[in-house]
């Protein structure tokens, strides 16, 4: 697993140390965290770091409601969500999604829900995301 670009630090990120770790990625998160807002109503927007060795992590929230995470990496960001058992049942049979189902079968079980992780490496990865987001909003 590719580790935090954040390990270590104190304070969160500011947008010039996320362009400075992300590089081009830095396009994908800002059309993520857009979209997300957009399409979504996913506009709550916290940093937060549970300690030092694991680094910063964006959390994005509609309301309350936790929707996913936005982890900083070099050259890459990871993407996590919980997901409940009604949001992992929907998962299954969204059709068209064979990756959702990989990603779901590889996942960790918590007692909160599924975690499910995804290294977004190129635009392909948004699609996925995107379709996560939709599922976990919806159930």
């Amino acid at each position: 697993m590719i580790p935090n670009a954040f390990i270590d630090r104190t304070e969160a990120p500011t947008d010039a140390d996320l362009a400075a770790e992300l590089g081009p990625a830095k396009v994908l998160w800002d059309q993520l965290v857009e979209d997300m807002a957009k399409e979504l109503g996913v506009t709550v927007q916290e940093w937060n770091s549970y300690s030092r060795k694991a680094g910063w992590s964006l959390r994005l929230k509609r309301g309350k409601r936790n929707i996913l995470y936005l982890s900083p990496c070099r050259g890459c960001f990871r993407v996590m969500f919980i997901l409940g058992d009604k949001a992992v049942g929907a998962a299954r049979v969204c059709g068209d999604c064979e990756r959702i189902l990989q990603l779901i079968d590889e996942a960790p079980r918590y007692p909160e829900g599924t975690g499910i992780r995804l290294d977004v490496t190129g635009p392909e990865d948004i699609p996925v995301i995107k379709a996560l987001a939709r599922i976990k909003l919806e159930h």
